[in-house]
């Protein structure tokens, strides 16, 4: 097994995750707890519709880590702002949270970056 199917290995079996972003001001490290999610195969960061300061850290600087229970990983986040894009990803991690409110609020108002190891 590669070092990169144990990162994804890793990070499959956690979904609560904390990630270190670069302050888009202070250019210091930010690190926060989150969620990660699995969609189209792939992973996902996301949050309930709101400004959230580590999405605008992201804007400013992709690089970032995810810090999980056995190991830390470098990745860079795709910023995804095409509309088809955010339905269909959205659209299959919306429904399965029971807490999530609408989809469509979601489409409107929430982050969506893919994280790419």
């Amino acid at each position: 097994m590669t070092e990169m199917d144990e990162a994804r290995d890793a990070l499959d079996r956690q979904q609560t995750v904390e990630i270190t972003t670069t302050g888009r001001r202070s250019g210091r490290p930010s690190r926060i707890e989150t969620w990660r999610y699995r969609a189209a195969g792939r992973y996902w960061l996301t949050g309930s519709p709101g400004a959230r300061d580590w999405y605008a850290n992201l804007v400013a600087n992709q690089a970032f880590t995810i810090h999980l229970k056995d190991r830390d990983l470098l990745v860079h986040g795709r910023l995804v702002t095409d509309p088809t894009e955010r339905a269909t990803i959205l659209g299959e991690i919306v429904p399965g949270l029971d807490w999530a409110g609408s989809l469509e609020s979601w489409l409107e108002g929430s982050p969506l970056v893919e994280i790419e190891f």
